[in-house]
């Protein structure tokens, strides 16, 4: 509906009620489903991005999404359904295309051109069946199949235009001396200032910038904008025993990043993405159908070592007057074959520097190969079916960097009158010439996947429907995975996991006005000891299709369509620990740990490690486990309008967590803290969707949709110690995501107020300009029992969008709104403080001034209590930087997320062109955004100095044979 590729839907009918949607491991008609499963045609997922997850805010009824960064690879949005109700290791939904459970970053990369159906499976009913896996909610994505009829070939062309929705603006180089000195003399007004007059009044007066430079980073490494091409081909047809769909992608997608012309290579940001698809299907014979689907994706990168973020962090964390980025060759310089960089002693960061001396390269590739068989028995019984599935995967990573080290140059002395300087030279000794290279472990993993369903469905009498469904399930993997800390791989990363499981699904219908559903998923995994290795995940659900009722005929023209439902059930989750750290039920000891060891022997010679135990093993860990309670309706109005709506509840035990207390009299290690499933937590919420389809005479249309999604959690259970005192400290009623913390009244006016109020003892002199808190449990000091919630939580409550779409005989024409809200975030106070001081790879970082702070902050000229930034200082100030109410800000906003234009060529002229459909449009996403808040794009969060969320305008073209 919001995509590139339009079709005109006509109002709900009957008949459309007998439409099937794809529900786990099958599908059913709409009006038989009970659970809770929200469907979207692929097309209104169709935005101007290679990267499929951006669609998915406010899209989906159910779905909490959003977006924190906009690099090119990076650019992943985090998404979760009905919200976060765990605080367990795993959060996000289970993801299977085509049966197949892949990765968020597989989805991404996902092409709407290929898709044929996209539910979310959100309640007990819908997700039973995948037991162990499915207790987060589940993405179920189909691929096209081809049909029998002539060959179709659709081709999409896009280029794109690119740029930040918002630049982080920083304060002038003049501005920022200034107040470096005020810094330094309003905490010590008798400390050296770091810069004098002289160099201030030079750098007004634009003497040589070479010698009083004035570095705008930002302007030294990034564009205003990046151009991006999207290409997709696809084909579909077949005969009577054979049809086919095949399709090939590719994206090219670039950074904003500035290569300067005297490197001999580019590390901006270019990402190439290659796509193809064979899905091939074959009868056999009369009631014996095979598949097969081959799918590959392959990416190659080139870019910044660091990353494009990084760099985006060190404009903003670099000093932007002690040096030039580079200097210009002198005459005792003219032979030198590298670049002259800007620097001092302290070796100071230069993002330029870092940015030109070397690139990052890595190739990821996947690929599947899948076989499936369905053998109809209907010759033994009508309605029952056999299915086969087999699917192998493959996936690779590698990459490799290669960098030089820089040579610092530094004035060594300078002539006023002439103007003229000599260099010297800080690191003759270490600066390389030449590409170095380093390269990562590989990350490689293979996976196998059989699966095999029996299936039986038929009508009675006309009015006693029946189904059955039988799943039987395996699945290895293998994954050999680089680990922190620059260990390759591990002894637990390297054997292999493997899940086990047998699903059924059995429903009864009567008379199309009643229904009844029974699932469970009884699953095996390697995680648990052998007494817990299995799981039954039960569910059941009710339904009642009102308006097929006799007593309902008279509001038949009012009311279409009413269908009550209710599910609950139990579904599982074993991802309760990382691959490196899974099988809890086993103890970790290391035998030659040489801290522990000792020596023997007369002399002293002879000398043992010793033995530490690492983690104590603990045979009962077992499933985390969620019970889920659904009620909802669908109803249609006046055959136009469409509402499907669910309240629902979720209780979820048995989180796995470290314990918080063990007595030293049980004689373990003190540095082992053994885990336990001691966790609980709930979520509930509400999530409802309205949909309006209606033709306007002959020649025009309009569709609308909205979309609400309400999900809130809060903690039943947590190891922590007992607040007699401070009820307010425990995290037992609060969300998962709650943030605690001082809750500021305002600025110290003075140091006679600091004086007068509660002592706040942060390890520094609290001054007048500082923040002032509030001494919650009145003991007249400021500690850690003054912390309470503070904020809306850091994931929001409330996800929205609501858009509409308009047609005219060939034009047409859509808009999307997204937004969200109960969202605090907290300024990074470490990262945007004024002059602070840190290390990052053997170079010294130092912070810029935000535009923002230098217009509002407390000073001895102005001391304002409500400034927007206290008194200013030359390091951290440790009162200042504790999580508090004074940099927590609204993360609420709302966006025009997409807006599109189209134009169909005429039929006639189409035909005399010999195509089916040529469709050229304009479309655009993020293009406005209402917030309150403007320091950077707010959907950012707290990580405003990272890669910026990213504006596009694209221009199209989609063209059918």
């Amino acid at each position: 509906m919001f995509g590139g590729n339009y079709n005109v839907t006509l109002p709900l009918s009957f008949d459309q009620l007998d439409d099937v949607v794809v529900v786990a491991f099958g599908t059913q008609k709409k009006k038989e489903v009970v659970g809770a499963v929200t469907t979207i045609t692929p097309s209104e997922l169709k935005v101007p991005s290679s990267n499929l997850t951006t669609a998915l805010a406010g899209r989906l009824a159910g779905v909490v999404a959003y977006q924190r960064s906009g690099e090119p690879g990076a650019d992943d949005a985090d998404f979760f359904i009905r919200g976060v109700t765990s605080f367990g290791y795993k959060k996000d939904p289970l993801i299977l295309i085509d049966g197949i459970e892949l990765s968020s970053r597989d989805l991404a990369r996902m092409q709407v051109d290929d898709i044929a159906s996209f539910s979310i499976l959100k309640d007990a009913t819908a997700t039973a069946l995948y037991g162990a896996r499915g207790a987060n909610g589940v993405i179920l994505i189909t691929t096209k199949e081809g049909v029998e009829g002539k060959t179709k070939i659709s081709i999409r062309m896009e280029n794109s235009v690119s740029s930040p929705t918002r630049n982080i603006e920083l304060a002038d180089p003049i501005t920022y001396m200034k107040m470096n000195n005020e810094a330094v003399q309003t905490r010590n007004p008798l400390a050296p200032v770091p810069y004098s007059r002289s160099k201030i009044d030079n750098t007004i007066a634009g003497t040589d910038p070479l010698i009083y430079p004035t570095n705008d980073w930002y302007d030294m490494l990034f564009k205003d904008y990046a151009m991006n091409q999207r290409f997709n081909l696809n084909a579909s047809g077949g005969g009577k025993r054979a049809r086919y769909y095949l399709a090939g992608t590719f994206n090219q997608d670039n950074g904003v990043l500035k290569v300067d012309k005297q490197s001999n290579f580019n590390s901006n940001i270019n990402l190439k993405t290659y796509q193809l698809r064979s899905n091939i299907n074959i009868d056999l014979t009369k009631s014996t159908e095979v598949g097969v689907k081959l799918y590959g994706t392959f990416d190659d990168y080139t870019g910044p070592v660091a990353g494009g973020e990084h760099f985006y962090r060190l404009a903003v964390r670099s000093d932007p007057v002690s040096f030039p980025a580079y200097f210009p060759k002198d005459e005792a310089h003219q032979h030198v074959q590298h670049l002259l960089f800007g620097n001092t002693q302290d070796i100071l960061s230069n993002p330029y520097a870092k940015m030109v001396s070397g690139y990052r390269q890595y190739n990821q590739s996947l690929m599947l190969a899948q076989f499936d068989i369905e053998q109809d028995f209907s010759f033994l019984t009508k309605g029952l079916k056999l299915h086969a599935l087999f699917n192998v995967s493959r996936y690779a990573f590698s990459s490799v960097n290669r960098s030089y080290n820089p040579f610092w140059y530094e004035v060594g002395t300078y002539d006023k009158l002439t103007n003229e300087y000599t260099l010297t030279p800080l690191n003759e000794d270490t600066g390389t010439e030449y590409l170095d290279f380093d390269h990562a472990f590989p990350d490689v993993k293979s996976t196998t996947y059989i699966q095999a369903t029996l299936n039986y469905n038929r009508t009675f009498n006309e009015k006693h429907g029946i189904s059955g469904l039988l799943v039987f399930l395996m699945q290895n993997e293998v994954i050999n995975q680089p680990q922190s800390g620059g260990v390759p791989y591990s002894l637990q990363t390297t054997l292999p996991g493997r899940n086990i499981g047998l699903s059924g699904r059995f429903t009864y219908s009567y008379d199309d006005r009643y229904f009844a559903e029974f699932d469970f998923g009884y699953n095996g995994s390697e995680r648990f000891y052998k007494s817990n290795r299995f799981g039954f995940f039960p569910s059941a659900g009710l339904a009642w299709h009102v308006s097929n009722e006799k007593f309902w005929e008279s509001l038949q023209n009012t009311v279409t369509n009413l269908k009550l439902r209710g599910t609950f059930g139990l579904i599982g989750n074993d991802a309760i620990g990382s691959k490196a750290d899974r099988f809890f039920y086993l103890s970790e000891v290391n035998m030659d740990d040489p801290g522990k060891g000792a020596v023997f022997g007369l002399d002293n010679t002879y000398r043992r490690d010793g033995v530490t135990v690492n983690r104590y093993g603990n045979p009962e860990i077992t499933w985390e486990k969620s019970y889920k309670t659904n009620i909802g309706f669908d109803m249609s109005l006046y055959n136009k309008i469409n509402i499907v709506a669910d309240v629902w509840k979720e209780t979820r035990n048995d989180i796995l967590m470290s314990r918080s207390f063990i007595p030293s009299t049980m004689g373990l290690t003190t540095s082992v803290v053994p885990k336990a499933n001691v966790g609980r937590a709930e979520g509930k919420g509400l999530d409802f969707s309205v949909d309006y389809n209606q033709q306007l005479g002959n020649h025009a249309w309009i569709q609308g949709r909205a979309n609400f999604t309400y999900a809130v959690s809060n903690y039943l259970a947590y190891e922590e110690p007992l607040y007699a005192n401070e009820p307010w400290k425990s995290r037992i009623g609060y969300n998962l995501t709650q943030q605690w913390g001082y809750i500021a009244e305002r600025l110290f006016i003075d140091d006679e107020e600091v004086y007068n109020s509660p002592a706040q003892n942060f390890g520094e002199k609290t001054r007048g300009g500082d923040i002032k808190y509030r001494d919650i449990n009145r003991d007249g000091q400021i500690t850690t029992l003054d912390q309470v919630p503070i904020g809306f939580p850091t994931s929001p409550e409330i996800v929205y969008g609501f858009g509409a779409s308009f047609g005219y005989k060939n034009l047409d024409f859509s808009i999307f709104f997204q937004g969200l809200g109960r969202e605090s975030f907290w300024l990074d106070i470490g990262r945007t403080a004024p002059f602070i001081t840190t290390s990052s790879d053997g170079q010294q970082l130092k912070n810029q001034v935000l535009q923002a702070y230098a217009d509002s902050y407390w000073s001895e000229a102005n001391p304002d209590p409500y400034a927007l930034w206290p008194r200013l200082s030359p390091s951290s100030h440790p009162n200042n930087t504790p999580t508090n109410t004074w940099f927590m800000r609204n993360g609420s906003f709302m966006r025009l997320k997409n807006a599109e234009i189209g134009y169909t060529l005429p039929q006639r002229t189409m035909d005399r062109l010999r195509i089916n459909k040529l469709r050229l449009y304009v479309s655009g996403t993020n293009l406005l955004a209402w917030s309150k808040f403007k320091l950077w794009d707010v959907e950012m969060a707290g990580d405003g100095l990272g890669y910026p969320v990213q504006r596009v305008v694209n221009i199209g073209a989609q063209v059918s044979f």
